[in-house]
């Protein structure tokens, strides 16, 4: 009997679940949002201050976007 009872109540559980990484997923997804907002504002002006050294020194005319 208690076999029996064994039988039934396990569960194979060695990989995991679609909702286990569907939860993964929005959680890389949520941190790579939030690194966007964070400093996205920062790298913006580190690549437009480069891009103005670039066309202060330079001797052609440079195109900044």
């Amino acid at each position: 009997m208690l076999a029996f009872f064994q039988k039934i109540t396990r569960r194979d559980e060695d990989g995991a679940s679609a909702v286990e990484y569907g939860l993964l997923v929005a959680g890389i997804a949520a941190l790579i949002v939030a690194v966007v907002f964070l400093f996205g504002g920062l790298i913006k002006n580190v690549f437009s201050n480069t891009c103005d050294k670039i066309k202060n020194s330079a001797s052609i005319t440079a195109s900044c976007s």
